[in-house]
């Protein structure tokens, strides 16, 4: 039986609200597959008694569920290469010159999914190491979905997942086998904090970041709900931050915070860090 048109608007308000996550008209069959085995598993007959169990007694615990089943959790090592290329060839060396004094660099894995993104920075920034001696470097990876947060903390992936954009150079060097699965080394694993976190929330107890990793995120969002988000990680940004975004993503008609970089598509200047309707206020850098 298709889902009614009553509870997929309720899913949808009630997945706006608290994730940000725009679901449309067309999404009613993604919507029914993946809220389905929540309802078995909790042992409704169908969606309908599910549904409406929880507009009567709502639980936080599968709100909770729901938003992560509602989540794409699609990430794999050094996903579409560039941004890597840019962070290696580029970000990083006008990090290591302009941070030069401070010698501390602060990375933002938003949205970081089974943790590939970040573990996958941490490997050039370990790769980098003998232009760093002296250096603090933090990545805080964070994501909405506690379940999808442990994972990453585990560092173990499967063969298929590390087969996904992992040169064999790097997964031979920087992990050990067990069976089909793979487990990357403790040196790395500590370079990165991950967090539970959502994009809807007030990230200022994240601290500061040099460069933010918003990547295949905004696509998820209407336009309102990217304005507030850019809103938000420009307010934890100093005045020469970098933020980098997917290639089917762009901050052009959707936020005046940023500004393309001249020459390196895909990646973006702060223009504002300060309240609506300010400019850029002096490098927050120091107040972290």
């Amino acid at each position: 039986m298709a889902m009614k048109s009553a509870d997929f608007d309720y899913v949808v308000k009630m997945v706006y609200e608290k994730s940000g996550i725009h679901l449309t008209a067309d999404k009613a069959y993604l919507v029914e597959s993946r809220l389905t085995p929540l309802a078995r598993k909790r042992n409704f007959a169908g969606l309908d008694e599910f549904l409406l169990d929880l507009r009567t007694k709502p639980d936080a615990k599968l709100v909770s569920d729901i938003i992560e089943a509602m989540t794409t959790n699609e990430s794999s090592f050094f996903r579409d290469q560039k941004p890597f290329d840019q962070f290696r060839q580029v970000i990083l060396p006008r990090l290591l010159e302009i941070r030069r004094d401070r010698k501390t660099i602060r990375i933002w894995s938003a949205a970081c999914s089974s943790g590939q993104e970040p573990y996958s920075l941490a490997m050039i920034l370990h790769e980098e190491r003998a232009k760093m001696l002296g250096w603090r470097t933090e990545i805080v990876a964070t994501d909405i979905s506690q379940e999808i947060v442990d994972k990453a903390k585990t560092g173990c992936y499967s063969q298929f997942e590390v087969q996904r954009g992992m040169p064999i150079q790097s997964l031979v060097k920087y992990f050990s086998q067990d069976g089909d699965h793979w487990t990357l080394h403790d040196e790395l694993r500590r370079m990165v904090t991950f967090k539970l976190f959502n994009l809807m929330d007030d990230p200022t107890s994240l601290g500061v970041f040099d460069v933010v990793f918003l990547r295949n995120v905004l696509i998820y969002f209407d336009q309102p709900t990217k304005a507030k988000v850019l809103e938000k990680i420009s307010r934890r940004m100093p005045s020469d931050g970098l933020l980098v975004l997917g290639g089917a993503e762009t901050v052009i008609g959707v936020s005046d915070r940023f500004k393309p970089h001249e020459d390196q598509r895909g990646v973006y200047k702060v223009v504002s860090n300060g309240p609506p309707g300010s400019t850029i206020l002096v490098n927050q850098m120091a107040q972290a």
